[in-house]
């Protein structure tokens, strides 16, 4: 330990002298490049998009201290400061320095006794024969050429990672290395980023720092303001306590950093000017730019994660949580305030939370929170629509009518042989649950939802602009410009197949190239909807053969249920078969983006969310849209059914329509999918891979290690995190149930508000306690995921005007009562929606097994459809009445879809994008960092004139102090 001080205090000398480039367990013996500009050009790195020529060229005459005023008084403050614990904060081991990011690697296996007593044996037997000793076992060629395949796998690795390390000790980075200490077998590279290197990547990043200038956020006189205002001081006890509301009342102006412009600055406390999450930001900037040149092709770090040189990289989380010791850090005020189901009433600290895990995760909480809070309204109307339902069955006169035991109707047989005649009156039941979703109520609530759809996209916009203003966004533009490792390695092989190689920067992967690929992921997209298709199509054939069966059977109890019976297990059968393809299509998804090779990370995610979404979308909707929209329409009458595979029946409706099956087909799939895909396997697996990481300790040495591993150590055991994706998608998803076939599930609302409460605590608590701390990621907006939801909502309107159009009996009641009624009202509806059939039409071997099973002769049976009766001229043929009610369901598509777009467009239009005061504090800002400029500039020329003694700024002194 002596021997580490004595470097670190030679390592703080060097650095006060502006000379010293040696860090801490590196002993580099390379000199220094002549130029800067001769690094940056190196093959090892990516171009920066600024000249920094000069910075470091002049080390030993004090150009870096002359560049950086403050750094004499900095270097002093931190030689002052009491070193960090590095247990309980992520720090060198000399407490002061602090780690920015993590490399864990497989350190390779010492050599066994076995293994070198063959080697030594291998240069020795001559002499054991002539000492006449026993000769030694001969070892096994093939063992010993697996072994040395695997040193030398090892030593390969090795070499790249020294290469790497170099590289990134030539950025300028200092780091520590720690190898298997407590953990066996992983070695750990600690990285820490100087002041220099911070302020250099700022200004290279284009990153908005605060200036030393802040100004009060003045707030309007308007009715709305004062009310928001109000609502603020009702809402009090709702907010978090995380000491971060003063920002209402006072903001810091910000400005991109700049080294020359560093007097706007304040650069008084270093440790505080670049957060933690700033300093692992440009650290994984730094890390993406270095390259390794040692294998055959270029190797970034994404590169070097993939072929298992480095098995992870990470930043740190700031500290622990469940001490109760523990001094106070952001981790555990979020775990506190954020990450606990008791405060589930309680408003996000989305600033924190941008804080801590950076812009792209805060604005993801931030819409969840939004959507969560847009749910309430949702919900409440939702429920109003079933009460509604509840209170008005008992007047429902087609219900009425169908329970009523002295319309002794007769129905025709449900299935072929098996099944036979049945009462009307036994689809009482089913008739009054239908009544609960499909009554007047419907078609309100239908438009509400299609309105407060466009409520919520034009909410969370201005929400998000308001978001940008309070994150210094509203200048920020998202150009990302490195490549991918794996777009430059075909890129590289592409140039080489070229006879004669062109410059590297005018070789690209055209549609061409990537035409084998984009045939492939064509064709197996289709494959995959058909895959989704006939996995529908074959649980149709389950219900109808187990309805088949069920009527069949002797026992009186299946015959009984047989309806309720087939709904329940067949849904559940569809959301079993969601879920287990849902986890196939989105790693097909994954390797169809990969097969495509985008050039940048965010098309990348791009495409990968687009692929993901149409596989999971068909996959979730296609049993939903099958029972709305071809249940029931393609069976043919009796007589003359629709058969497929040979001899089964296509299913028909209940009587009084599919919408009852819709719903619980709805209801089944949207819980199922929240309570097991999204809340179980969210809680249950993160845990399972926790223990398996943590079995390969031995349990009895696992508390005591766990009180003396250090923060890096113990972020190791924590779960990778592998993106938002999945979050926005499960979210996406149940935005598609809420909205699309809302008309026909009126709580949906409801339950994805309970769900959603859950979800925001959940996904906190697996953030904070049981994920690795994200890179920090800039982002102005939620990227593609808006337009899935703007188009969703678009595609609702359309979805709910035919689900209320030809799934409910909505327009078929609304016809017969305006047109064929006798007196105005719904009396005679059901008898006026059935057809009659002369059961003499049967095909042969159709007819039922048991005609007598009601007790009575049956000459004519009834089914729902608007046909001709057999005595007319046109027996089974399409009725008037038919056609009338189609052409009422067609016009009342094309006038509630115009009728509710061009409302939902007014709401668009009506609600400004950007908020008025944010608009005009944006202009504030701008006029008030040329008022900063100015005064600087003013103050930088009278401080020339008082300390140059020269005559000419003497004559310029009057018009500095104007």
């Amino acid at each position: 330990m002596k021997g580490e001080d004595d470097v670190n205090t030679a390592r703080k000398d060097e650095e006060a002298d502006g000379s010293g480039e040696k860090l801490l367990g590196f002993n580099s013996t390379e000199e220094q490049p002549s130029g800067q500009e001769s690094m940056w050009r190196n093959e090892k790195y990516e171009s920066v998009p600024l000249d920094v020529k000069g910075i470091d060229e002049d080390n030993s005459k004090g150009t870096r201290d002359s560049l950086y005023p403050h750094t004499t008084l900095l270097k002093s403050q931190q030689a002052d400061e009491k070193p960090k614990d590095p247990k309980l904060w992520p720090y060198f081991k000399d407490g002061h320095r602090r780690i920015d990011y993590v490399l864990t690697y497989h350190i390779q296996k010492p050599q066994n006794t076995g293994k070198q007593s063959s080697k030594s044996c291998l240069g020795g037997c001559l002499c054991c024969k002539k000492r006449g000793q026993t000769n030694p076992p001969v070892p096994d060629p093939e063992l010993a050429s697996q072994e040395q395949r695997l040193d030398y796998h090892d030593d390969d690795q090795r070499l790249r990672r020294e290469e790497f390390e170099e590289n990134l000790r030539e950025m300028g980075l200092e780091m520590e290395k720690e190898e298997g200490n407590k953990i066996p077998g992983v070695g750990f590279l600690k990285i820490h980023a100087p002041w220099e290197v911070l302020c250099r990547e700022a200004e290279f990043m284009k990153l908005k720092m605060p200036t030393i200038k802040k100004y009060e956020v003045s707030h309007g006189n308007s009715i709305v303001e004062k009310a928001s205002r109000f609502m603020q001081k009702f809402t009090a006890p709702l907010q978090p306590k995380v000491g971060d509301r003063q920002i209402e009342h006072e903001k810091h102006l910000s400005y991109p950093f700049s080294r020359e412009k560093q007097h706007l600055f304040d650069l008084s406390d270093r440790n505080s000017f670049f957060d933690s999450k700033t300093r692992s930001s440009i650290v994984y900037e730094i890390l993406k730019r270095t390259k390794c040149t040692r294998a055959k092709y270029i190797m970034g770090i994404i590169s070097l994660l993939g072929n298992g040189i480095y098995t992870s990289a990470y930043p740190l989380h700031d500290g622990d949580i469940d001490d109760v010791h523990a001094e106070i850090n952001d981790r555990k005020i979020l775990y506190e305030e954020w990450a606990s189901y008791s405060i589930f009433y309680k408003y996000q600290p989305i600033g924190l939370i941008r804080k801590y895990f950076g812009e792209k995760v805060g604005l993801y909480f931030a819409w969840l929170g939004v959507y969560t809070q847009m749910l309430i309204p949702a919900a409440i109307v939702g429920v109003i629509v079933f009460l509604y339902g509840c209170a008005t069955v008992d007047d429902n006169i087609p219900s009425m009518e169908i329970c009523d035991e002295r319309n002794n109707i007769t129905m025709c047989p449900m299935c072929d042989r098996a099944c036979s005649y049945w009462k009307l009156v036994t689809a009482c039941g089913t008739a009054r649950a239908s009544h609960l979703f499909d009554n007047a109520a419907t078609v309100f609530f239908a438009i509400f939802m299609a309105l407060w759809a466009a409520m919520f996209m034009e909410h969370w916009k201005r929400r998000q602009v308001r978001l940008n203003y309070l994150w210094d966004l509203t200048g920020f533009e998202d150009t990302e410009s490195h490549p991918r490792a794996e777009y430059e390695f075909h890129v590289m092989k592409k140039s080489l197949r070229k006879e004669k190689s062109p410059k590297a920067g005018n070789v690209k992967l055209t549609c061409t190239d990537r035409m084998p690929a984009y045939m492939t992921i064509i064709i197996t997209m289709i494959f995959l909807i058909c895959v989704t298709l006939a996995i529908v199509f074959g649980v149709v054939l389950y219900r109808v053969s187990i309805m088949t069966a069920l009527h069949m059977s002797s026992t009186p109890t299946f015959r009984s249920n047989i309806r309720a019976t087939v709904k329940t297990t067949g849904a559940i059968i569809n959301l079993i078969i969601i879920i287990i393809m849902d986890e196939v299509y989105g790693a097909v998804a994954r390797w169809l983006t990969i097969m495509e090779v985008p050039k940048t990370d965010k098309s990348f995610e791009e495409r990968l969310i687009f692929k993901t979404f149409v596989l999971k979308f068909a996959n979730a909707f296609t049993p939903i849209v099958y029972l709305a929209f071809f249940r029931g329409r393609l069976i043919g009458r009796p007589g003359k059914y629709i058969y497929v595979m040979g001899s089964y029946r296509m299913e028909e409706c209940a009587h009084a329509g599919c919408l009852m099956e819709l719903c619980i087909q709805l209801c089944i799939t949207m819980l199922g999918k929240q309570l097991i895909q999204n809340n179980l396997f969210e809680i249950g697996v993160p845990k399972i891979k926790k223990l398996l990481r943590q079995r390969k300790i031995d349990p009895k040495h696992q508390e005591e290690l766990n009180k003396t591993l250090h923060r890096h150590e113990k972020d190791h055991f924590l779960g990778p995190f592998v993106g938002l994706n999945p979050e926005y998608m499960e979210m996406i998803i149940q935005f598609g149930m809420v909205t699309l076939f809302v008309a026909s599930f009126p709580l949906a609302p409801l339950f994805a508000l309970l769900n959603n409460i859950i979800e925001i605590r959940l996904d906190a608590k697996k953030f904070v306690t049981e994920l690795r701390r994200p890179i920090a990621v800039r982002a102005k907006d939620i990227g593609i995921w808006y337009t899935l939801l703007r188009g969703l909502s678009k595609v609702a309107v359309i979805v709910n005007a035919f689900v209320i159009s030809f799934t409910s009996d909505f327009i078929p009641r609304l016809v017969y009562q305006y047109m064929y009624s006798p007196d105005g009202t719904l009396h005679g509806f059901v008898n006026h929606t059935l057809s009659y059939f002369n059961v003499t039409h049967f095909q042969p071997g159709t007819e039922p097994l048991e005609p007598m099973h009601l007790g009575y002769q049956v000459d004519t049976c009834r089914y729902k459809d608007y046909r001709d009766p057999p005595w007319s001229d046109t027996p089974y043929e399409f009725s008037r009445e038919f056609w009338a009610i189609l052409a009422a369901r067609f016009a009342f598509v094309i006038l509630f879809q115009n009728v509710v777009m061009l409302m939902s467009d007014f709401v668009d239009w009506l609600i400004p994008d950007i908020p008025k005061d944010i608009s005009l504090k944006i202009h504030k800002e701008r006029n008030l960092i040329i008022e900063l400029f100015m005064k600087r500039e003013q103050g930088k020329k009278y401080r020339n004139t008082m300390n140059d003694p020269s005559p000419q700024p003497l004559r310029s002194r009057p018009s500095s102090q104007a």
